[in-house]
C-alpha cells in the first residue's frame, strides 16, 4: 500500500518548500493546522475557535487507505505548523510524507478502546475507522483540543470551550442512534456493510456487525463471503443492508439478489461531500448515517 513519490518530483517540490515554510508563523498570521482527510478537518476546524486555519490533504470523496501524496502536498506539508492524523495504521503513506516534513503530529485516536480486524488478511490489526463511533468521537475531539492548546496556549479557554460545546452535538448523534434502535428485534440488530468500517458505532448502538471485506477497498468481497453474508441476512431476517459512497456496491447487489433485503441509503466514512453535498461536515456525516442505518433497520 505504500507509495513512491517520484526522485524528480519530489526534488522539485522541496525546492519549493524552502521558500515558503515558516510563513505560517509570520506576525499577524494564524498558525496552519494540515489534516490528513477531510473528516478530521471539519472536527479540528470545529474546535479551532477561528485562532487557526485548518485544511486538509485530500479532497472531499477522495479514497483514504491508499492516497498518494503529492509534490504539492510536500509544500503544504512544510508549510504547516501541525499535523493531524487518525493512526491505527489508515494512512499507510503517511510516514512516507512526514519523513519529508519537519512539522509536527498528533495522532488523534491515541486511548481509544479498539477492535481488532478478524478477517480478510488483516487479522489481529485494529480497525481504523474510530471516527464512526460518536463515543470514539469525543476521545478525538480531546485529542485535537490538547494539540491545539499546546500549538497556541493563550487559545486554551477558546479550545476548551469550543470542544465543549460540539462534544454535545455529537453526543446528540450517539443517543439519537441507541434510542431509536430500541425498538429493532434482536436477530435483526445487526449493521451489514461493504467495508467493515462500522464496527466501533456498531459497538455502541449494541449491532452485530457483518461486512464483506475487513478495511480496504481492494479486497472487496470474495464469492464465500458473500454466501456467508448472504445467508446471516436471511436466517436474521435482516431488512436491509448498506454500501459506503467510496466503494463498489456490486457484492452488495449480489446479497441482494439472494435475500429479501433491500438496499439502504449510502453510507458515509472517508470522506465528506463537497459543499451543499449530503455530508459537507462530520457531524451531518453521522447524522445522516444515523438515520439511514435507522431507517433501513426500521423500515421507517
Amino acid at each position: 500500500m505504500s507509495t513512491v513519490i517520484p526522485a524528480a518530483a519530489l526534488s522539485l517540490a522541496l525546492g519549493a518548500c524552502s521558500t515558503s515554510s515558516g510563513q505560517s508563523g509570520q506576525e499577524g498570521e494564524r498558525p496552519l493546522v494540515l489534516t490528513t482527510f477531510t473528516v478530521i478537518a471539519d472536527m479540528a476546524g470545529n474546535v479551532a475557535a477561528d485562532r487557526v486555519d485548518v485544511t486538509s490533504l485530500t479532497r472531499p470523496g477522495a479514497e483514504i487507505h491508499g492516497y498518494e501524496p503529492t509534490p504539492d502536498d510536500l509544500v503544504r506539508g512544510q508549510g504547516a505548523d501541525l499535523i493531524l492524523e487518525n493512526g491505527l495504521g489508515l494512512e499507510a503513506w503517511f510516514q512516507q510524507f512526514t519523513e519529508r516534513v519537519d512539522a509536527p503530529t498528533a495522532v488523534l485516536s491515541r486511548g481509544i478502546d479498539t477492535i481488532p480486524v478478524t478477517s480478510g488478511g488483516y487479522e489481529g490489526e485494529p480497525n481504523p475507522h474510530a471516527w464512526m463511533s460518536p463515543d470514539n468521537a469525543l476521545v478525538y475531539v480531546d485529542n485535537i483540543r490538547d494539540a491545539l492548546i499546546e500549538l497556541d496556549p493563550q487559545g486554551e479557554t477558546e479550545f476548551t470551550e469550543a470542544a465543549e460545546d460540539y462534544k454535545e452535538e455529537i453526543t446528540e448523534v450517539g443517543t439519537y442512534l441507541e434510542d431509536e434502535l430500541a425498538e429493532v428485534p434482536e436477530p435483526a440488530r445487526a449493521l451489514v456493510t461493504c467495508e467493515g468500517a462500522f464496527s466501533y458505532l456498531a459497538r455502541d448502538a449494541g449491532l452485530t456487525e457483518q461486512y464483506l471485506w475487513p478495511v480496504n477497498a481492494e479486497r472487496e468481497g470474495t464469492p464465500q463471503k458473500i454466501a456467508a453474508v448472504a445467508e446471516f441476512v436471511r436466517d436474521n431476517d435482516v431488512p436491509a443492508v448498506f454500501c459506503e459512497s467510496t466503494v463498489n456496491d456490486s457484492a452488495q447487489q449480489s446479497v441482494i439478489r439472494e435475500t429479501d433485503a433491500v438496499m439502504g441509503q449510502t453510507l458515509y466514512v472517508d470522506s465528506l461531500s463537497e459543499p451543499g453535498g449530503p455530508v459537507p461536515t462530520y457531524l451531518d456525516l453521522l447524522r445522516h448515517d444515523a438515520q439511514a442505518i435507522v431507517a433501513g433497520l426500521t423500515g421507517v
